[in-house]
């Protein structure tokens, strides 16, 4: 493998290092269940993977694994997720894709048991109306192909989907989107739960305010920046 080359798998593996400590520090942690995956720039069949029995705080450079879009590991020593396969068949289905992230976050989770659609009740929840599919087909985890392509039909062309009463999928076109993405669900589902909660609800937005918003903040750079400072803070926390 030539130098360049690993030092892009280093710098990805560094990035999903901090992407488990910003989600855990952002209260996404359920036990060791969560994951998360990136696929490799220099060969789009394979992508890297947190591997099991490990809190998403216990990702380490040594520990991710290499695994293919049959849900093969082909590097690595870890245990593989039994879950592999919502990142399998979701990278396979969508070429546009290189992250995806699962957790079990409370009010994301709550809020699939609704099977009522994301609101722009707030600014993360514009960045996620119109953008969020629901698999409804078990409660059960994800340990097939073809329990994985139902979440992957589910997401369609979405930025998210819902596993009914199971936790949220987020993806992204890196790291960084994926993970403040997950954390935007998060504090929208939350938002939305507690504005219903309160009774009728006000007017929303025009669509046009809603699309132009979303245009705004669902912008890359947008997503660099914010992970970037969510680092920040895990590292002075760290001190």
């Amino acid at each position: 493998m030539a130098k360049k080359t690993r030092k892009i798998h280093r710098d990805i593996k560094q990035q999903m290092v901090m992407a488990g400590k910003v989600l855990v520090a952002e209260g996404h942690d359920d036990f060791t269940r969560g994951h998360i995956s990136m696929r490799l720039p220099d060969d789009p069949g394979l992508f890297f993977m947190k591997p099991h029995s490990m809190g998403l705080d216990e990702i380490t450079l040594q520990n991710i694994l290499t695994i293919d879009l049959e849900g093969n590991v082909v590097a690595g020593s870890a245990r593989r997720h039994s879950e592999v396969f919502i990142h399998s068949e979701i990278l396979k289905a969508r070429p546009d894709l290189n992250c995806v992230i699962h957790t079990h976050s409370p009010y994301a989770v709550a809020l699939s048991g609704t099977g009522r659609p994301m609101r722009a009740f707030s600014q993360p929840g514009a960045l996620f109306c119109g953008e969020i599919g629901l698999y409804t087909d078990t409660i059960a985890l994800i340990r097939s192909r073809v329990m994985g392509a139902g979440v992957a039909k589910a997401l369609g062309p979405h930025r998210a989907v819902l596993l009914k009463n199971h936790g949220p999928v987020v993806t992204g076109r890196d790291i960084a989107e994926a993970v403040v993405g997950a954390i935007m669900l998060e504090n929208a589902a939350m938002i939305q739960l507690a504005v219903e909660a309160a009774g009728d609800t006000a007017p929303e937005f025009s669509p046009d305010d809603i699309a132009k918003l979303k245009g705004e903040i669902g912008q890359k750079e947008q997503f660099a920046v914010n992970f970037e400072y969510l680092v920040r803070r895990v590292r002075r926390r760290k001190k």
